[in-house]
């Protein structure tokens, strides 16, 4: 493999040793959280990406869900804090590392890609440090071993969907079993983001809980892409709308059919604050 990537956020908003790395996996994983039980196909998913403590069991068991088949060639992993006018961001070589060995980047895809969409290029040694696509590596590494990744950064925006579903063709022709993820959280409330509509106390809350991530969530679980980034620019509910409105649609040119609610939770839930944030697993499934 050629140059990788630094875990930069290993040791913080994760364990950054591979034994305690393992540990919160298996944690997280006897958390026996449900995958759908149907045996239909599934082909990726919507993941949160704060630390560990707060959305891991979440995000590691959307993973182990998807580790249930054959393995795929590749992983997509959209992700990334953009606004609408934001470049796309790609890594298209070399690896990134975990504490649990290093991924490897879809060298092949990934250049394909480039030559049809401007992105800006990053490399293992010139990029800008970002958490939402890390934090998902280990729990690939874990459950997914053999599988190499695409890191895509994509804004909230019609073209961040074009993409997405190049992607899937692209892929498709290439001959590539992929599956695809999303990285967002969802209604950053409080004093902390700025955005407190409901006031503070616990009508707040059960607004987040039950109206605003409720609104986004059942978007993304009918498989509407579009509508999931224009409600994110509307009420605030997803940080990363361009990330999970390309990974519904990516899963849709799979040949997804419904998405599936593993968990949702917030910060509050697990450690009230006045400032809180949303978040939600759920798989894509055939």
């Amino acid at each position: 493999m050629e140059e990788v990537r630094k875990a930069d956020f290993a040791g913080s908003w994760y364990p950054g040793k591979k034994s305690e790395c393992r540990r919160a996996i298996e944690e997280f994983s006897d958390a026996c959280l449900p995958c759908p039980g149907n045996g239909g196909i599934l082909l990726g998913g919507i993941v949160p990406h704060a630390g560990w403590y707060f959305s891991g069991k979440i995000a590691c068991n959307v993973i182990k869900c998807l580790s249930r088949q054959d393995e795929p060639d590749t992983c997509i992993i959209f992700g990334r804090h953009l606004h609408p006018g934001s470049n796309n961001y790609v890594m298209t070589r070399g690896g990134w590392a975990t504490p649990l060995g290093d991924l490897e980047i879809d060298n092949e895809l990934a250049t394909k890609l480039t030559s049809e969409f401007d992105f800006t290029i990053e490399t293992a040694s010139r990029y800008e440090s970002e958490n939402t696509i890390e934090l998902q590596l280990p729990f690939i590494k874990y459950f997914l071993p053999g599988t190499k990744i695409v890191p895509i950064g994509v804004p909230p925006g019609t073209n961040s969907l074009e993409i997405a579903k190049r992607i899937a063709e692209v892929s498709k022709s290439m001959g590539r079993n992929i599956i695809v993820l999303g990285s967002t959280d969802l209604t950053h409330y409080g004093h902390n983001y700025g955005y407190m509509p409901k006031g503070v106390g616990k009508d707040a809350v059960e607004w987040v809980k039950h109206t605003n991530d409720r609104r986004v969530v059942e978007l993304m679980l009918e498989l509407d892409g579009e509508g999931v980034i224009h409600e994110a620019l509307k009420n605030q509910n997803a940080c990363c709308s361009g990330a999970a409105g390309a990974a519904i649609v990516a899963a849709k040119e799979l040949g997804a059919k419904k998405g599936e609610k593993i968990e949702y939770t917030t910060s509050y839930d697990i450690r009230p604050d006045s400032s809180f944030v949303g978040y939600v697993g759920i798989v894509f499934q055939a």
